[in-house]
């Protein structure tokens, strides 16, 4: 009896048992979704978690099982026999029985190995999709998810830009997407999630890959309208060439606002504030290795600062900082949707309206779209489906761009194009960046852009490629000049 017992496979106790039952539900739950996701791709994030994360947990906690029973099997026939036992097993493949059963396990561990190399192909994959990014933690994640979709780079994945190519930045973000997924189950995270995000890959790893700015643009024509917040909501159309220019060494000397990270040049500054909207210090270094340092001579640098301080290279995201995830302020949704008919422009004060329900104080998305029916409602009482269609379209502008849960909006998110709504361009160019021997970075209209019509309406017929000067549209004699655009605007309109 003792040598019958000694030759009975050591997997036959109840912890290898319970351990051989969790892995055959693992591997056949996990093949069975695996082959289902190759066909049909998941759509829902959490599907894909439990396949490519939960399910590989129970299968390799279902094997730990089953050489745990081994190993305690083993050393407790060690300590009840008094005989030598053999440490290795005795194959023998000419007995029809042992035969079968290595044939059974060499076929399941060839299964076994196919469907984890394909599983851990599609769990890469998985890992790196939008879904994934996007939907894992929705509460976290909504607003972003939400202004990537109604970007300009809403084709290109996240780990396009969040990660790239390369093992380095694959690493690194899947350790600190562990951080990410502890702050998430732990209501740990901030609200607004902080921006700028200081660990991402540098531009010219990303960006470049599609953008490259020593190729020659040029101009670019560009069309917007105003609405003015008043009775008839009066429209000021303004056409501009922005001049993106550049080239560099290998194309002639670059020019234009590509001209800031051309190959020739090196633009540095440093920052005062987290977010980079106050720059009181620039240098410039040229083809020759010429330093031009420029200070703002309202609140310069002290070299104290300027020694302790993180100085850093100018490259796209410097100005582009939200290239995919642009959270609009009410005044430039708002113009966009009257501009391409979302809102009918004959409704009075409709912007005015507009303004005020996007603007109110909400607890909740869901709260603020029931707020801004009903003061729309009560503003235009005859109702009707233009009514109707001005409330779906204001909502969607809402959903869109403001996020109270995670107290988000245009406030906290600037953007650095332009200068219309945050200071922008301004920040550097200003009158107020002087150098020691008196260069200033100016503030001329003409630097970036070139107005060639503006005026009344939703367009204009009389175009002078030649340039115009700025008019603004209400009279407020030379103050424009005098002042940056933001500083009145903020985001909302000036009656």
């Amino acid at each position: 009896m003792k040598n019958k017992l000694n030759h009975t496979s050591l997997s036959h106790n109840m912890i290898s048992l319970c351990g051989m039952i969790l892995a055959a539900i693992g591997f056949l739950a996990g093949a069975t979704l695996i082959a289902i996701d190759v066909q049909s791709h998941f759509e829902n994030p959490y599907t894909g978690i439990f396949t490519y994360m939960v399910i590989p947990v129970i299968l390799a906690g279902g094997l730990f099982l089953i050489l745990l029973g081994v190993v305690i099997e083993k050393k407790r026939r060690r300590n009840s026999s008094s005989g030598k036992e053999d440490n290795l097993p005795v194959i023998n493949l000419n007995e029809k029985r042992q035969f079968i059963s290595f044939v059974v396990v060499v076929v399941v561990t060839l299964l076994f190995i196919g469907i984890s190399v394909v599983g851990g192909y599609r769990a890469y994959h998985f890992t790196e999709s939008v879904e994934f990014c996007g939907k894992t933690c929705h509460n976290v994640m909504k607003p972003e998810y939400t202004a990537y979709q109604n970007s300009p780079h809403a084709n290109a994945g996240c780990t396009k830009c969040h990660i790239g190519p390369g093992a380095d930045f694959f690493v690194k973000s899947k350790v600190n997407g562990l951080y990410q997924v502890y702050s998430s189950l732990f209501n740990k995270y901030s609200r607004p999630i902080p921006a700028p995000v200081h660990n991402l890959r540098p531009a010219k790893e990303t960006c470049y890959t599609c953008h490259w700015p020593a190729k020659f643009v040029g101009a670019t024509e560009m069309t917007r309208t105003y609405f003015r917040a008043d009775e008839t909501n009066s429209p000021w159309t303004i056409q501009m060439l922005i001049n993106v220019g550049c080239g560099g060494s290998s194309q002639g000397s670059a020019k234009g606002i590509h001209w800031h990270v051309a190959e020739d040049n090196t633009v540095e500054y440093i920052a005062r504030d987290e977010k980079r909207m106050e720059i009181p210090w620039v240098r410039v270094t040229d083809a020759e290795g010429r330093q031009t340092i420029f200070q703002d001579e309202n609140n310069p640098l002290t070299p104290e600062e300027i020694a302790t301080s993180e100085i850093r290279t100018m490259d796209c995201i410097d100005c582009h900082n939200r290239p995919a995830h642009q959270f609009r302020s009410p005044e430039r949704a708002l113009n966009e949707a009257l501009t391409h008919g979302l809102l009918n422009p004959d409704m009075p004060e409709i912007k005015l309206n507009g303004i005020a329900a996007l603007m109110g104080e909400y607890e909740t998305e869901e709260e603020a779209l029931e707020s801004i029916e009903n003061l729309l409602a009560e503003a235009y009482p005859e109702g009707g489906a233009v009514v109707e269609e001005a409330i779906a379209a204001i909502q969607q502008i809402y959903s869109r761009n403001m996020f109270p849960e995670m107290k988000v909006s245009w406030k906290e998110y600037p953007d650095h194009i332009g200068h219309m709504i945050t200071p922008g361009c301004f920040r550097c160019h200003n009158d107020d960046h002087r150098s020691e021997q008196g260069q200033v970075i100016s503030r001329d209209c003409d630097s970036c852009h070139t107005i060639i019509a503006q005026g009344p309406g939703r367009s204009v017929t009389s175009i002078n490629t030649g340039g115009l000067p700025f008019q603004h549209p209400e009279d407020i004699d030379e103050e424009w000049k005098e002042s940056r655009c933001d500083e009145c605007h903020e985001g909302l309109p000036v009656m």
